[in-house]
């Protein structure tokens, strides 16, 4: 389920219980619009039991329920009152919510899609060679102490796999579903097939510690491992190809995918 869909699913929820909570006699004005906005908090919080989505997508969701439950109290009071013109503050108010919704929903698509192809030509200036320009937030990358380490890591593991010298080919991953079956072939510096590996792709977003999901392969022929890849959602991904051999990782490369 992407966050957008839980956004505005969760959204029409809200208006939903509010109008529900009106045919309950009896029920305050203001516990009807508390129950609207948490309730739909609440299943939103269940559904990223084991898959947070991060602090910021969350932070939005909640602003944005507890707005609109806002807003909808607000109206309502103002309706019982009595007749005539409705205040400039009300009105101001739901001003500014609504336009905080659609603020928040704008910024969340362009952070996990990116901008429109050609929004993004006309914005960035793209080069007109015809390759497609990519907007979407990549992530942070950690600095320290620690980085320092990684790099120092990564070169050595480099002039490892050089010194190895397989030629590792990996076809499939250029399709343009969601699901794209992957064929990797490995063979030595003499063009022999390397048998008895384990190996594994891994998905993660640019700038992710932990990978989103972990695909095994399995060996199809002597040198030759293949799987089934489904990126659970669209935009920028790193696939991490690794080959163990007798529990050693012997190779590893990491290359992009991009998914509609």
């Amino acid at each position: 389920m992407t966050t957008l869909t839980t956004l505005f699913g969760g959204l029409a929820a809200v208006f939903a219980l509010f109008a529900l909570g009106g045919f309950v006699r009896g029920l305050p004005l203001a516990l009807r619009a508390v129950l609207a906005g948490l309730v739909p908090l609440i299943a939103y919080f269940s559904l990223t039991i084991g898959r947070w989505p991060g602090l910021d997508v969350v932070a939005i969701h909640i602003s944005v329920f507890l707005a609109a439950a806002l807003v909808l109290f607000a109206l309502t009071q103002f309706r019982r009152r009595g007749a005539g013109r409705m205040h400039w503050a009300p009105k101001l108010l739901t001003a500014f919510f609504i336009g905080l919704v659609v603020v928040n929903a704008t910024l969340l698509y362009i952070a996990t899609k990116g901008l429109p192809e050609p929004v993004a030509r006309w914005w960035l200036g793209g080069k007109g060679d015809g390759k497609p320009v990519y907007s979407g937030f990549s992530g942070v990358v950690p600095h320290g102490q620690g980085a320092a380490k990684g790099i120092s890591s990564e070169l050595s593991e480099l002039h490892r796999e050089s010194r190895l010298g397989w030629q590792i080919a990996v076809n499939g991953l250029d399709g343009e579903g969601r699901t794209r079956p992957v064929e990797v072939r490995v063979r030595d510096r003499t063009g022999l097939a390397v048998e008895r590996l384990a190996a594994e792709l891994r998905l993660l977003r640019p700038g992710a510690a932990v990978p989103t999901a972990s695909l095994p392969l399995a060996s199809a022929e002597p040198g030759v491992y293949i799987g089934a890849l489904v990126l659970p959602a669209g935009g920028r991904w790193l696939l991490e190809l690794r080959l163990l051999q007798n529990g050693e990782v012997r190779f590893r490369s990491t290359q992009e995918v991009t998914a509609p």
